[in-house]
């Protein structure tokens, strides 16, 4: 096959032209000119469907609400991660650390101290 000679520009760097001239092949040319070619029926992506401009927003906004994770009931949802600690690790976060006996029940909960009052 005859090579074919051509011009062409590279717009990812805003349309200067590379090279004035390209030669290539026949057989490389067809190949590099196919890869751009869809079959009858087949729309880009980039133009059709989800990821079109005209409707992007709304169709992945969608897509995410439709593929969010539902609550399972299924899964344990206990009130209390000790309660689920427990089984886990085979011993209870609510007996007391040093005798091993009882159980710890909080009384008070004391909230932080704010910053230090100024001295000056």
């Amino acid at each position: 096959m005859a090579g074919f000679t051509f011009q062409w520009k590279d717009y990812r760097s805003k349309g200067r032209e590379k090279s004035p001239v390209m030669t290539l092949e026949g057989d490389e040319f067809i190949r590099r000119f196919l890869i751009h070619v869809l079959p009858r029926g087949l729309q880009r992506i980039r133009f059709f469907g989800l990821l079109a401009n005209r409707n992007r927003k709304v169709m992945l906004a969608e897509c995410r609400r439709l593929l969010a994770p539902p609550m399972s009931d299924l899964l344990p949802n206990p009130d209390d991660y000790r309660t689920m600690r427990q089984p886990l690790t085979e011993e209870s976060i609510r007996c007391c650390p040093h005798c091993g006996k009882g159980e710890m029940v909080r009384i008070l909960t004391i909230a932080p101290a704010g910053p230090a009052p100024d001295s000056s």
